[in-house]
């Protein structure tokens, strides 16, 4: 498993911080941003330092919904979606990967909802990710 890496409580993660982290992947994180702030303007964004994991991650949420949480890694970054059980037969309807759609099947429950992890790589990862924004906000 990737290890998130802005582990460091007194840096805070500005956007040059971030940028240092990604490499080549920063392409989509612009890309992801991007579409955040055109179709989803209301959506608002914090970074926190919790001391469990012992790193920053960024709460992305519509109002008090949490829609996405955000971590850096080596090289790339990652979102991990929460989804209701309600959410079961449109995460199986979605076109999100396989791969995906088994981490939600297998993945440990929390209550009623478990999460699906998306590590970015490529373009496709945006879209399966936009795809997911989508099933969050069918779900009440």
């Amino acid at each position: 498993m990737d290890t998130p890496v802005l582990s460091d409580r007194s840096q805070f993660p500005t956007d040059e911080v971030v940028f240092s982290h990604l490499g080549k992947s920063k392409t989509l994180w612009v890309s992801l941003f991007q579409y955040l702030a055109e179709e989803h303007p209301d959506f608002t964004t914090e970074w926190r330092y919790y001391n469990d994991g012992k790193s920053w991650l960024m709460k992305v949420q519509r109002k008090k919904k949490t829609v996405f949480w955000l971590s850096i890694l080596k090289g790339s970054f990652r979102t991990t979606f929460y989804v209701h059980e309600k959410a079961a037969k449109l995460v199986e309807g979605s076109t999100i990967s396989e791969e995906l759609k088994g981490q939600y099947r297998a993945g440990k429950s929390f209550g009623k909802i478990r999460g699906i992890r998306v590590v970015y790589r490529n373009k496709k990862d945006v879209e399966f990710a936009k795809e997911l924004i989508g099933i969050k906000l069918k779900v009440k």
